[in-house]
């Protein structure tokens, strides 16, 4: 396993890396907002590819080592004018989701299963909605259709990622260690060890504000999917846990609803994380899903 950079044509650079086998079914892991590939911890992504697939991770644009776009920068400010339906963002979900064609591209993988978490399922969403024939299974997590009447933030935790705070090494590791705690799930707390590892790999691996910032504009201008989403014909699923306070309950059944035939997993106990209590159960989502469009998992 290890760490290598793809130059994409749009002169955008990805980080990645892949577990398994090249020559297995690929499954594409997307992440959320502000969240390097790390996120997906690496025992999931070994789990994922022990079932029989090349599992790939990678960091969005302006997280990890990616590309970082600094020239275009967003305020506090902007974000809530974005929150008001006024503005534009430097770039949408649009531009995400050719960034992950633009790695599966320079993999050599023309169609893969997208695995994708928060902004991350909304990214997927989008893949599968501009190119169907390249998404051979969907699964979204913890994600929404873009319509603004569901998915909803929850007013606890509006303020403190609002919150307008020095951000060197210190404060990103004691504001993230905080918010995780907002929202994280309940029914299978993580340690706050394990979120300030985590807190400092990310900062540590190239965390900058504005990026995290551009990606809550792409969220926050993204477009209502769901007559599109109503197209879809490859397998999905849907998975969303009950105590979500960062992405409603409500977002998970819409994007089950709109999309024919999908599967809806609503977890109780199940915040707005991947922790690692659920990982099983996960892997078996991921892998029957897969299996529904023709790549079963090993045995």
């Amino acid at each position: 396993m290890t760490e290598r950079v793809a130059a994409l044509p749009s002169g955008i650079d990805l980080c990645f890396e892949t577990f398994g086998e090249p020559t297995d079914p690929t499954v594409l892991l997307v992440m959320g907002v502000g969240g390097p590939m790390g996120w997906w911890d690496t025992d999931l992504c070994r789990m994922i590819a022990d079932r029989g697939y090349q599992v790939v991770r990678y960091d969005n644009r302006d997280t990890g080592r990616s590309t970082k776009l600094e020239g275009f920068e967003v305020s506090r400010v902007d974000v809530v004018r974005a929150w008001l339906g006024l503005g534009k963002a430097p770039y949408g979900l649009d531009a995400l989701a050719d960034d992950a064609f633009g790695l599966l591209d320079h993999l050599g993988v023309h169609r893969a299963h997208v695995v994708g978490v928060s902004m991350g399922g909304m990214i997927a969403q989008t893949m599968a909605i501009a190119h169907p024939e390249r998404v051979a299974s969907l699964v979204s997590m913890s994600s929404t259709t873009g319509r603004r009447r569901v998915g909803y933030q929850h007013a606890s935790v509006l303020k403190p990622f609002l919150a307008d705070e020095p951000m060197d090494r210190d404060a990103y590791v004691t504001r993230t260690i905080r918010g995780s705690a907002l929202i994280g799930s309940p029914g299978f707390p993580t340690t706050e060890d394990v979120h300030r590892n985590r807190a400092e790999e990310t900062y540590d691996r190239g965390w900058i504000r504005g990026g995290s910032l551009r990606h809550t504009l792409a969220v926050l201008t993204q477009p209502d999917r769901t007559r599109d989403l109503g197209d879809l014909t490859m397998p999905v699923a849907v998975v969303h846990g009950l105590r979500d306070p960062l992405v409603d309950k409500s977002g998970g059944r819409a994007t089950a609803a709109a999309i024919p035939g999908a599967e809806l997993l609503e977890i109780a106990g199940m915040g707005h994380d991947l922790p690692a209590p659920l990982w099983r159960t996960f892997v078996d989502v991921v892998a029957r899903t897969a299996a529904r469009a023709g790549d079963p998992p090993r045995s």
